[in-house]
């Protein structure tokens, strides 16, 4: 049998509301030759019956099963399944355009030397209605990527196409990397091929409460900041510490693993993003932040936090972070 253009994968937990509208904006895409690949991973809602009531009505949805064994495993078995040499990933509560297929194969197939393309994206709320966010200039050219890739996550992964055997080449999504599991892997593409941005929004991300991007954003920033050190170990020829690692080393061995300063550089990514977050008042952000203080050069914006504790009610966690400030 002929294998299709295009292997879509779509890995669903709990998206009842939304992972309809997920499938539906597939399967309009005007690029047609494509098979559907979609794992629910043992979800408690009506996603699965979603799924099952699309796959029925459409024969290119194949629904693979799969334990409750999480994201990552479930995203390495999608890809496993595949047949087509290019893999298109889709967030099971997100949307895209009828044309984003489309344009994202005629991109990768007059720039041979790429082997993943992603483009801007839309923001929507839970009801599907226009969010209004700030938007992010990302940049387009794998030169303009690899220069900025150190802040984060420049591709979509809602919106990516990507070549199944450059994936594979370097091993998939490592499970280590949870909640940063994309960026680790853009950052391990970036050294074997080429990546790209288009300019146009061709997906639609939504934004809601309780999502994986709010809810863990810690553990997130942390371990998107662990795989930028790991990265740098690669590219100075050294061997990643974290390669074939089932969990991350906790942020006090990061001295030990990688250069001295590393601890105190991925307490500092977790600060700069969370500082006028809740989630760094409780649980490990406090006392992240609290280590920070005490070693930070740029104290600042610390000293500011502080105050804006006191204005708001933390006395106790304003003098306690004044306290670490002044070297207690």
């Amino acid at each position: 049998m002929t294998p299709p253009r295009i292997s879509v994968l779509m890995s669903v937990y709990n998206d009842g509301p939304f992972v309809g509208a997920a499938i539906d904006s597939i399967l309009a895409q005007t690029l047609t030759d494509f098979e559907f690949l979609i794992v629910d991973d043992l979800s408690t809602d009506d996603s699965l019956s979603v799924i099952q009531q699309r796959a029925e009505q459409d024969s290119r949805i194949r629904v693979l099963p799969h334990g409750k064994k999480g994201r990552v495993p479930a995203l390495n078995r999608l890809i496993s399944e595949a047949r087509a040499p290019w893999l298109a990933l889709m967030d099971s509560d997100d949307t895209c355009s009828a044309d984003r297929f489309e344009k994202e194969m005629a991109f990768l197939e007059s720039h041979q030397d790429h082997g993943a393309v992603s483009c801007n994206c839309t923001v929507i709320d839970e009801k599907g209605a226009p969010y209004w966010r700030p938007k992010i200039d990302r940049p387009l050219t794998h030169e303009g990527i690899v220069a900025n890739l150190e802040s984060g996550p420049l591709l979509n992964h809602n919106a990516v196409v990507l070549s199944r055997e450059a994936i594979q080449s370097i091993g998939g999504y490592r499970k280590a990397y949870r909640h940063a599991e994309d960026y680790d892997l853009w950052l391990r593409l970036s050294q074997v091929t080429k990546l790209a941005n288009l300019e146009e929004a061709l997906t639609s991300y939504r934004i809601y409460p309780g999502q994986v991007s709010t809810a863990h954003v810690i553990e997130q920033t942390a371990n998107a900041a662990i795989a930028w050190l790991a990265h740098c170990e690669r590219l100075a020829g050294r061997p990643d510490p974290t390669e074939g690692q089932e969990a991350l080393p906790s942020i006090e061995e990061l001295d030990t693993i990688f250069d001295p300063g590393s601890a105190a550089y991925v307490r500092r990514r977790v600060i700069e993003r969370t500082i006028y977050t809740p989630e760094l008042l409780a649980g490990q952000g406090w006392p992240l932040l609290i280590a920070h203080a005490r070693e930070s050069k740029n104290k600042a914006p610390l000293w500011r936090l502080s105050a804006r504790l006191l204005k708001h009610g933390h006395p106790a966690k304003a003098l306690r972070l004044v306290m670490a400030l002044i070297g207690g």
